[in-house]
């Protein structure tokens, strides 16, 4: 089972909490390992944050951390972006692709500023007083740029359109992947014609609707394949694929290897 969880600005510090059930929410992630390690099983591969490091990620993707029950001696900075909220930022075309294609980022802490720890604190002190929302928005949007900037350089940002409407198709997508959806279905979601709606989402994204809408469907096939003794045939039907042929085709060009060899070369303990 995988929880749905509305997104929404959320800013924590502590222990890892105890995850015994995947969950997903329209939301970037950013997890700031202060004390102790993280391990996700995140859309159905292992990822690891070491201590003085920091991840991102899109949760949209079904995610939870292993073991069940993390140590409760580590420390950990927590922030949920609502994507709706990130979208309307002028993030450079190409660090909007990197969130929207489940990529997770990870890079020390240094790159995000000595100051991460205090800067959580303020964030939970203006988040509880309800008086400095959009602060927290625009000092996080800073955030996440040093981090995406870390490998490589950052272009300037430019002005862009209202991207309200890829909001809406990213969380449409993510909500009803699992059913046999068109991209049709999709650009209705955001009352756009279909064609103006995959520009529009390719030019924000990098990815297409049908592009987008597979992703979604490999990485619940790899978590099924990991966490269920489910058949290959019903992993096809839960994850949206509708036929056992139609998975093993898109899986194994995604993946480089069928799901029985995927399935059989890994596992969760």
């Amino acid at each position: 089972m995988v929880n749905i969880v509305d997104p929404a600005l959320w800013v924590h510090r502590g222990a890892a909490p105890p995850m015994r059930e995947f969950h997903r929410h329209d939301d970037l992630e950013i997890n700031v390992a202060v004390l102790g390690s993280l391990e996700y099983l995140l859309g159905g591969e292992r990822v690891t944050v070491p201590e003085g490091h920091t991840a991102m990620f899109w949760a949209a993707a079904p995610h939870r951390l292993i073991p069940a029950e993390p140590s409760d001696d580590s420390d950990i900075c927590w922030i949920h972006l609502p994507l709706a909220a990130v979208l309307r930022w002028s993030l450079p075309e190409e660090f909007s692709a990197r969130i929207m294609s489940h990529e997770t980022v990870v890079v020390p802490t240094a790159t995000v500023g000595a100051h991460v720890e205090a800067q959580f604190a303020t964030w939970q002190r203006d988040l509880a007083t309800g008086r400095h929302t959009e602060t927290v928005l625009l000092e996080a949007n800073a955030m996440v740029l040093r981090i995406l900037a870390h490998e490589g350089s950052s272009p300037a940002p430019r002005q862009r359109p209202d991207l309200r409407p890829v909001a809406q198709m990213a969380r449409f997508t993510a909500e009803n992947f699992r059913r046999a959806i068109s991209t049709v279905d999709i650009a209705r979601a955001a009352n756009l014609n279909p064609n103006y709606a995959t520009t529009l989402f390719r030019q924000a994204t990098g990815a297409t609707l049908g592009e987008q809408l597979l992703r979604h469907r490999i990485a619940e096939a790899q978590r099924l394949l990991l966490t269920t003794t489910m058949t290959t045939a019903a992993v096809a039907h839960a994850a949206g694929f509708g036929s056992g042929s139609s998975l093993y085709a898109h899986f194994s060009k995604a993946c480089g290897c069928s799901p029985g060899a995927y399935r059989a070369a890994r596992s969760v303990t």
